[in-house]
């Protein structure tokens, strides 16, 4: 068999626009002829993948999946929502989630891994579902949580399937508490995440540079009413207060009830527990979150879907 070099692998990608993993099965297929590769990629389609590579995709699906105290959460985005009530598509997020939890969310693993049911990889069949839907998608990112007792538990608001939607949460539990309670409140704790926006765990993971950027705008608030230096300091104080109860999840009110800290729901939970618990971690994904997306209209939408 002739030898398939790093510049055969070039000259076809640049040929083709194929990913490098195809381009490499591609030669490997054909005997490192060039120009007979080229028709293999066209005939299974992955010669457009990259030509939609440059669009814009900031739609898709965020999937979760639990297993016994391990949770995984992946974003994974195409161009149009159309393509998130493709069953395939939905199909390929799930079993990816389940991926990415074998793997610990190792982006590179993940990518690498056996695709069940085909001979690809995750990103072989990535690019294959490109090819065959006909928008541009992307592994955006994945987590996982996990305890060594405890529960780790999942929501997805705006779902289309249990575990398949736009936001998803993961919220960690560690105690050796009853199992029911435990998954009950990191649930409850996962719908209040969705709704609250809370942006770190407890008031010690705040980022200082964040936290001085906020200590320095009340300060400056509080001088424009004119008060002494002291009475300042004590109104910056109590301004930071409601601040952490913003962003630190465990300071926020929790939202089932209305009227409880977060961190007081924890305390009071460990009784029917039966153990203490202790929140050890969550993740929020929020579809498109962070993309710049381009603006196009329902009907621009619908037109450039018939016409993929």
């Amino acid at each position: 068999m002739a030898e398939i070099t790093a510049a055969l692998v070039k000259q076809l990608r640049e040929k083709t626009g194929a990913g490098m993993m195809d381009c490499k099965k591609a030669l490997a297929e054909n005997d490192a002829d060039v120009e007979a590769a080229v028709d293999w990629l066209r005939k299974k389609g992955l010669s457009q993948a990259a030509k939609k590579s440059g669009r814009t995709a900031a739609e898709g699906l965020v999937g979760v999946t639990t297993e016994g105290t391990k949770g995984a959460i992946v974003e994974i985005n195409a161009e149009t929502d159309f393509v998130s009530r493709n069953e395939s598509f939905q199909g390929f997020v799930q079993t990816v989630a389940g991926i990415v939890l074998e793997n610990d969310a190792d982006t590179a693993k993940t990518m690498a891994a056996p695709y069940p049911g085909t001979s690809n990889t995750v990103e072989e069949e990535l690019t294959n579902k490109i090819a065959t839907i006909g928008e541009n998608m992307a592994f955006r990112r994945a987590n996982t949580l996990s305890v060594n007792s405890g529960a780790v538990s999942a929501y997805v608001h705006s779902q289309l399937t249990p575990t398949l939607g736009k936001i998803g949460v993961l919220v960690a539990l560690e105690s050796t508490g009853k199992q029911d309670v435990l998954k009950g409140l990191a649930r409850n704790i996962a719908m209040h995440v969705a709704a609250a926006k809370p942006e770190y765990l407890q008031v010690s993971d705040v980022d200082q540079t964040a936290l001085d950027r906020e200590r320095e705008v009340l300060s400056e608030q509080a001088r424009a009413s004119g008060k002494p230096e002291n009475i300042i300091e004590k109104m910056v104080e109590g301004r930071l207060r409601k601040y952490y109860e913003e962003v630190v999840l465990t300071e926020q009110i929790y939202m089932i009830d209305g009227e409880t800290k977060i961190s007081k729901v924890i305390e009071n939970a460990a009784a029917e527990a039966g153990a203490p618990i202790e929140l050890a971690g969550f993740v929020c994904y929020r579809l498109g979150e962070g993309i710049e997306k381009k603006e196009d209209n329902f009907a621009d939408e619908v037109a450039a879907a018939m016409k993929s």
